[in-house]
């Protein structure tokens, strides 16, 4: 076996959509990942995704942007407003998770600090078994307690969901309530479909989980790290300071280029099903593995400048450039929710009142109209249980007097 390193944009997106490369990412996490979305292939990949797609629409993003979640994000920021500071890691996942929790379907009947611990401690956890291939610890003893948490949690949260909402669905069908009033959430997106697409319950607890754990991590990682890249910005940069605190296209942009610069995973991977030769003239070999060098691609000068490898969030780009690169993926295998996640880019076109912005610009604004700012007194560390580069803490304050020095 061969590893294949791809470096040129072109290759990489010719990658992404050849049909006789299959996902290499997750292989040391199959006791999360083992057939969940992201881990199909060819026509499993493709009924699955079809069927999914059905509530990653972007008339459904709107509702949840505009409607659900603007009230879930205040109630995760108030009480860290009250106590004037966050550990801003811990507070991105706890947000980004009860946002992950209403997409997944993972319902929160309690409602209570003590109920939101336990899904966050099941997350964390489940975190970890994605990215099992990067864990510096006892790789076996993980995998044993990622699954006892994996069965906890069909019981405390799963097992009640299921029942709730095949309730819903027998009154739908006699007719005792409408479409509007069943959840808009991949577990009823599932559950209704199983005659179509049937799924053991082991899959499906993974599914939710994945869901949960994605949505998630890759938001609270990016989440940190925009706020992180703006306050550095911010350094160099005081005249766009007003910016941070009034601008939502701004903000959109500096998630757009972190995304881009800092990809959720540095790499993408691909096992070859038989020989390949791309359009380039690369040769693969059946059973060689394909990594696409995200870090490299994203930075390449010829479509992001000459200035490529810097954090920039006033970049012009060319047409047809996408402002994050290739960091969701290509074709088929695309982000399912990349438009929730980062929405949509703003063009000439666009107005602020119709426009999609994404959860995490929406979340960045919220931190900063609420005056977030570094913790001078505790700066940032590493997360040196894992090889991959995220952020172990991140303290930040809320300074009030910036809120309303910034509206003045």
């Amino acid at each position: 076996m061969t590893e294949i390193i791809i470096t040129n944009p072109d290759d990489a997106r010719e990658v992404y959509r050849h049909k006789q490369l299959r996902q290499a990412l997750y292989d040391a996490g199959e006791v999360v990942m083992e057939d969940v979305l992201v881990n199909l292939h060819s026509d499993e990949h493709r009924q699955r995704r079809r069927l999914e797609n059905r509530l990653f629409r972007r008339e459904t993003f709107y509702e949840y942007e505009r409607e659900l979640f603007p009230e879930i994000i205040q109630e995760t920021v108030d009480p860290y407003l009250v106590e004037g500071k966050a550990e801003l890691v811990d507070f991105g996942h706890q947000l980004m998770m009860n946002l992950a929790a209403k997409t997944a379907g993972v319902d929160r009947p309690q409602g209570t600090y003590e109920e939101t611990n336990r899904l966050y401690d099941y997350m964390t956890t489940f975190i970890e078994g994605a990215t099992l291939a990067f864990f510096t610890g006892d790789v076996e003893a993980k995998k044993a307690e990622i699954q006892e948490k994996l069965e906890a949690f069909d019981r405390e949260f799963l097992e009640p969901g299921i029942a709730m909402r095949e309730g819903l669905l027998k009154e739908f069908e006699a007719g005792e309530i409408t479409e509007e009033e069943l959840p808009r959430d991949v577990l009823l997106v599932l559950l209704r479909n199983q005659d179509k697409i049937p799924m053991t319950r082991e899959s499906l607890r993974r599914e939710i989980a994945f869901y949960l754990l994605a949505g998630a991590h890759t938001s609270a990682t990016a989440l940190t790290r925009v706020i992180h890249n703006i306050f550095k910005w911010l350094e160099s940069h005081p005249e766009d300071e007003s910016k941070a605190y009034n601008d939502k296209v701004f903000l959109q942009r500096a998630t757009h280029e972190t995304i881009r610069l800092q990809p959720s995973s540095p790499t993408a991977a691909r096992w070859a099903l038989e020989d390949i030769e791309l359009s380039s003239g690369v040769k693969i070999s059946e059973g060689d593995k394909v990594v696409i060098d995200l870090e490299t691609v994203n930075r390449n000068k010829s479509l992001f400048g000459d200035d490529a490898e810097k954090f920039n969030p006033n970049r012009e780009l060319p047409e047809g450039v996408s402002p994050w690169g290739l960091s969701f993926g290509h074709g088929m295998h695309a982000c399912i929710g990349q438009d929730l996640a980062a929405g949509l880019v703003f063009d000439i076109d666009s107005t602020e009142e119709e426009h999609l912005f994404g959860l995490v610009p929406v979340a960045v604004q919220t931190l900063f109209l609420n005056g977030c700012s570094p913790d001078l007194s505790n700066p940032p560390e590493m997360d040196d249980s894992t090889t991959r580069p995220y952020f172990g803490k991140y303290p930040v304050v809320f300074k009030r007097e910036i809120e309303i020095r910034k509206s003045s």
